[in-house]
């Protein structure tokens, strides 16, 4: 972690620091964040970390607990399940919703193009950025800055439960980005809907699929979903 500079806002900078860390996976699930260890790798102070701690409690990245301190939070295949469930209604409306424009499809052909590139370097935060990137082109071309922010905070809690199956899923974002994109570029929104549907929830699925034995309990009913989708 880099130190950071002086200045007047160090519990928002300390807060895109270490929020950074969590979504690259440099701070595994489970693990103690303390303020101490914080505070010395950024050089500043306990307060701007405490502040900067709580407030990504408030978004659901870590849990704090009374004398026990904080941690990354662990999602169980049940939280993954529900968390993904909303995901996909999110996106799906955002697909139904946004204003497709020349300047959005460049966007995200470009975007499409640098999560190649992320992937053939092997760069994992600059994959992980583009793909939250993508997906909030949408979100913003629906015209709705209140639903952006929501359906942002979904997805990083999604990439942050998704870090140990990063290689299993990675791999197919530039393909269900390119179909999404294509099926906007051709005016077929439900086709659109329906790629996006799946790609979620062949993330979801990949995920479920890691966390045996509980994903035991989720799985059947993620298979089911990905039919219903298709269907």
């Amino acid at each position: 972690m880099l130190k950071l500079t002086k200045n007047p806002n160090l519990t928002e900078q300390a807060y895109q620091s270490v929020k950074r860390q969590l979504l690259n996976g440099s701070f595994p699930e489970g693990s103690k964040l303390t303020e101490e260890y914080l505070s010395s790798a950024l050089g500043i102070s306990k307060s701007p970390v405490r502040e900067a701690l709580m407030r990504l409690e408030s978004e659901g990245l870590i849990n704090i607990e009374a004398r026990r301190g904080a941690y990354v939070r662990k999602f169980s295949a049940k939280e993954v399940h529900d968390l993904y469930d909303v995901r996909a209604l999110l996106e799906v409306h955002a697909v139904s919703t946004a204003s497709i424009t020349p300047e959005l499809l460049e966007q995200m052909a470009a975007s499409i193009e640098r999560t190649r590139a992320n992937l053939e370097a092997g760069d994992k935060l600059s994959h992980i950025e583009e793909d939250i990137h993508f997906h909030g082109l949408i979100a913003r071309s629906t015209g709705n800055p209140e639903f952006g922010r929501i359906l942002d905070n979904i997805q990083q809690k999604s990439l942050l439960c998704r870090m140990a199956t990063f290689y299993l899923s990675a791999t197919t974002a530039p393909s269900s980005h390119q179909k999404i994109y294509m099926a906007l570029r051709d005016g077929d929104i439900e086709l659109a809907k329906r790629e996006m549907h799946d790609h979620i929830l062949f993330v979801r699925d990949t995920l479920l699929r890691s966390l045996a034995p509980d994903a035991e309990l989720a799985g059947d009913e993620a298979e089911d979903d990905l039919v219903e989708a298709r269907a």
